[in-house]
C-alpha cells in the first residue's frame, strides 16, 4: 500500500487538498480524490477565476474550462467554453466516461451536460459583476495584482494532482480563464498535454497561468516525459518553466506568468514558476496535515 499525496496549486488549493486528501486516506481513487479537491474551489465564489463566481468574459459571460485524467487507463476528458454548468471537472468526466472523445466544446458541452442531469444556473455572483464591471478595459481602476490567486483579480486555475493508496495517479486543471477574454477563447486548462497530462507509468503534472504559452511548449506532457526518462518532479517543473523563458526570449517578449507541479509514482512532488509570479501550492499527506509552499522562481538568467 502507497502512502497517498495530493498536491494543488495556489493558496486556495488548500480547500482542494483538503477535501482530496479525506478521500484518499478512506483508500478512495485517485480521480475521485482530485474532482473533489477541485469541486470545492469551484463551488467557492471567493474564488473568482475558477467555477461559481468566476469572473466573465469581453461580453459578460462565464465560461468554463476543465479535463480530467487517469493516469491508470490514460482516459481523459475535457469540456471548454461551457456556460450555465458549475462544475466542469465532473462534466469532464462524463466525456471521459460516456463519450468516444476527448473534448466537447461550447453547446455542445451543455447539451451534454443537461442530458447528464447537470442542473443550469446563472455562474456570476453579484461581487463577480462588481469585479468584472470594475476590470472592464477602459475604466480607470487599478492594476490587476499578479501572482497569488488571491481575490480580487487572478486568472489563476486549480490544478489538483493526486496518488492514491494503490499507487495509481490522477488529476483534474479547471477554470474560468482569463477575465475579459474573447468569447470561445480556450486556455491549456481543458487541453490533455498542456494543462494536465497524467501517465501511471511516469507521474503527474499540471499548469498554471497564462495557458496561451503553456500550450506553444505542450507543457505538462514535457514534464511527465522528463519523469519517464529519470528526472524528479521538482527537476521537471523546473526544465519547463526554462522552456518557457527560452520560448519568450525567442520571441522578443518578456516570459509569462506561469507555474507548474508536478507528482510523481514515489509520492515526491515539485513545482516552479518564471520570475514574479509569486506562486504558491498545496500539499497533504494526510488529513489536516497540508503545507503552503511557495515554488522556486526561475528568472531568464538563471541556467
Amino acid at each position: 500500500m502507497v502512502d497517498p499525496v495530493i498536491i494543488a496549486t495556489w493558496p486556495f488549493g488548500q480547500t482542494a487538498v483538503n477535501a482530496g486528501i479525506e478521500l484518499l486516506a478512506q483508500g478512495q481513487p485517485s480521480l475521485d480524490a482530485a474532482i473533489a479537491g477541485a469541486q470545492a474551489v469551484e463551488d467557492d465564489p471567493k474564488v473568482n477565476s475558477v467555477g461559481f463566481g468566476g469572473l466573465a468574459n469581453s461580453i459578460g459571460t462565464v465560461q468554463l474550462d476543465a479535463c480530467v485524467m487517469d493516469g491508470r487507463t490514460l482516459a481523459c476528458g475535457g469540456v471548454a467554453g461551457l456556460e450555465n454548468i458549475r462544475h466542469p471537472a465532473a462534466l469532464a468526466r462524463r466525456v471521459m466516461e460516456k463519450t468516444p472523445h476527448v473534448l466537447l466544446v461550447g453547446e455542445g458541452a451543455r447539451w451534454f451536460g443537461i442530458k447528464e442531469g447537470f442542473p443550469l444556473e446563472v455562474l456570476s455572483t453579484p461581487e463577480s459583476l462588481a469585479e468584472w464591471e470594475k476590470r472592464r478595459p477602459g475604466n480607470k481602476a487599478p492594476a490587476p495584482k499578479s501572482g497569488g490567486g488571491e481575490p480580487p483579480f487572478s486568472h489563476d486555475t486549480v490544478t489538483v494532482l493526486a496518488l492514491d493508496q494503490k499507487g495509481n495517479l490522477g488529476g483534474v486543471c479547471t477554470t474560468s480563464g482569463l477575465a475579459h477574454k474573447l468569447p470561445g477563447r480556450v486556455g491549456d486548462s481543458p487541453l490533455i498535454g498542456s494543462g494536465l497530462y497524467v501517465d501511471d507509468t511516469a507521474g503527474a503534472a499540471g499548469g498554471t497561468g497564462v495557458g496561451e504559452e503553456i500550450i506553444r511548449i505542450g507543457g505538462s506532457l514535457l514534464m511527465v516525459e522528463a519523469m519517464r526518462a529519470g528526472q524528479s518532479p521538482q527537476d521537471a517543473c523546473e526544465l519547463v518553466v526554462r522552456r518557457v523563458n527560452a520560448l519568450a526570449l525567442r520571441r522578443g517578449v518578456p516570459p509569462a506568468k506561469v507555474a507548474f507541479i508536478a507528482l510523481d509514482p514515489k509520492g515526491r512532488v515539485g513545482a516552479a514558476c518564471t520570475a514574479q509570479t509569486e506562486f504558491q501550492y498545496a500539499v497533504a499527506r494526510a488529513p489536516k496535515q497540508v503545507e503552503l509552499l511557495k515554488a522556486k522562481e526561475i528568472g531568464p538568467e538563471d541556467k
